[in-house]
């Protein structure tokens, strides 16, 4: 297999970037960039730790991450399985990555940058739903942000409902644990029992 050795031999194959790819990078969240975050109700927050890297996905309402001021966001962490793969990371290396989508938007927002973690009382507050607090509050500076052109949207038809999958060609969740734990795991009891969970446990 061919393998590419040097960003040299990278650069010979795909050219130079154009010029929009240069330009539409900022430092710092501008005007027309805060439209699209705030309007976005999911997140993928990329990490990095000493056991590699992570990418979780990060939902909540349309404009859950916070534009505290134009160098800083602010993402709640919610409830959740207590893994904490990200924020273990967070801890350990404040590298982060985020990248904002919009449902029926093209457009995908990417945010590099350094990150900590939050505990502050008023701050957990403020971020309250259904009188839930989070657990903690990420805090993001921004090194960079840009746009990502859309064509890997329009290439996945990503929001067109046709080509929406229908979840029952999908194995469940219990379905995966049973297989994993060779039977231990009671699959039918864990999907049967998904829904109020969740309910009860979404913020």
């Amino acid at each position: 297999m061919s393998k590419i050795t040097s960003v040299e031999q990278l650069q010979s194959i795909y050219g130079e970037p154009g010029q929009a790819s240069i330009v539409k990078v900022s430092d710092k969240v501008t005007k027309e960039y805060q439209t699209f975050i705030e309007a976005s109700p999911f997140v993928s927050l990329a990490t990095v730790g000493p056991e590699g890297l992570d990418c979780s996905p990060r939902g909540d309402l349309p404009g859950f991450v916070r534009v505290f001021d134009s160098k800083t966001l602010m993402i709640p962490d919610r409830k959740g399985n207590n893994r904490v793969d990200s924020v273990c990371n967070i801890v350990r290396d404040p590298r982060i990555a985020l990248l904002f989508l919009i449902p029926g938007s093209g457009t995908t927002i990417r945010v590099n940058g350094e990150a900590h973690l939050s505990i502050e009382p008023e701050l957990l507050a403020s971020f309250a739903v259904k009188g839930q607090e989070p657990r903690s509050v990420i805090v993001v500076q921004i090194k960079e942000l840009y746009f990502q052109c859309a064509r890997a949207i329009v290439r996945s038809k990503l929001w067109d409902a046709s080509q929406h999958v229908d979840s029952s060609c999908l194995p469940t969740a219990g379905q995966i644990l049973s297989s994993m734990t060779s039977g231990e795991v009671d699959g039918e009891s864990y999907d049967k029992e998904w829904p109020e969970r969740a309910k009860k446990s979404l913020w």
